[in-house]
């Protein structure tokens, strides 16, 4: 039995609990987030994705826990969508609490038939080699391994090996067109 996990829109409301989570070692080692990150980093982030929000190419969600308490677990993102190719970039992170309970899995799986709801076809995860967590992650929820971008530039002053999964609406079931490739089941 999966998590209670809930996506629900972020906004400012969950900027105080997000807050933390950008000062978490193993947020700053996998994720492009800036290191150290600065006091007004999570207020500049949400202001990206709310522009993209509006533009339509890019989302941002808070995963939360039940209600009445809707603990704030971490966040699912598309970071980048391309909706004329029917691309996206998804991504997550999860709470230090929330971490090792499914909470990750149980998210991209909403994550992903968001995206397709969407009617996007190709859903990408860029995962850092060395997160062996989320890319636990990225398999129980459908993704299949294409490959490996080596000496990558995961954020300004760090590279590694960057893994790309990638789930595709051939694989899911759901609409598709002839750009959809890898892909796995919901």
């Amino acid at each position: 039995m999966e998590p209670a996990v809930r996506l629900v829109p972020f906004s400012a409301a969950h900027l105080d609990a997000f807050e933390p989570m950008t000062h978490d070692p193993d947020v700053l080692r996998y994720t492009r987030f800036p290191d150290p990150p600065e006091d007004t980093f999570p207020q500049e982030w949400l202001a990206r994705y709310e522009v993209g929000r509006a533009t339509g190419t890019r989302e941002l969600f808070a995963m939360v826990g039940p209600p009445p308490g809707d603990e704030l677990l971490g966040v699912a993102l598309a970071v980048e969508m391309d909706r004329v190719e029917g691309v996206v970039e998804l991504g997550y992170l999860v709470a230090p609490s929330a971490r090792g309970r499914g909470i990750g899995t149980a998210a991209v799986r909403l994550l992903t038939r968001w995206a397709l709801d969407e009617g996007l076809t190709r859903l990408v995860l860029l995962i850092d080699a060395e997160n062996v967590g989320s890319r636990t992650v990225a398999e129980r929820s459908g993704y299949v391994f294409e490959g490996v971008e080596h000496d990558a530039e995961l954020r300004p002053g760090r590279r590694g090996d960057l893994m790309t999964y990638a789930f595709s609406s051939a694989a899911s079931g759901a609409p598709q067109d002839s750009k959809s490739s890898g892909g796995g089941i919901l």
